[in-house]
C-alpha cells in the first residue's frame, strides 16, 4: 500500500526516528573484547577501517557499544518498512540513577 500525496502521485513516506538510550556498561573488559572480536569478524570493514575502529576501541572502550548497534535488525521485521538511512553514536554522559533529572529514562523492572 503506498500513500497519496496532496498532488496525487504515490509517494514513500520517511519518519525519522529518535531513540536515545542509556546503557550501564558492568564489565568494561568483556566489552572491548568482545567489540574487538566483532571489528575483526565484520566483512565489511576494509583493512584501515578495521585498525581505526580496534585502535578507536583501545582508546576509549566506552565506544565499544557502537559496533553493536544494528538498525536493520530494529526494523528489519516491520512490514512495509524498508530502512532508508541510519546514523549512530556513543558517548559518555553523565547520569545519576538517583537524581529526578532522569527519572524519564528509567527502565522499569517487571516483578515476576
Amino acid at each position: 500500500m503506498t500513500s497519496t500525496d496532496t498532488t496525487g502521485q504515490d509517494s514513500p513516506r520517511y519518519v525519522r526516528l529518535s531513540i536515545e538510550l542509556i546503557a550501564e556498561i558492568t564489565d568494561e573488559g568483556a566489552l572491548k573484547a568482545a567489540a574487538l572480536e566483532q571489528v575483526a569478524g565484520d566483512e565489511y570493514l576494509d583493512d584501515e577501517e578495521r585498525a581505526q575502529s580496534a585502535e578507536a576501541i583501545e582508546v576509549d572502550p566506552s565506544g565499544s557499544l557502537a559496533h553493536f548497534i544494528d538498525p536493520v535488525a530494529l526494523l528489519g521485521d516491520v512490514p512495509g518498512v524498508e530502512l532508508a538511512s541510519a546514523t549512530w553514536e556513543s558517548a559518555k554522559t553523565d547520569f545519576d540513577p538517583e537524581s529526578d533529572e532522569w527519572d524519564e529514562y528509567a527502565v522499569e523492572e517487571s516483578a515476576e
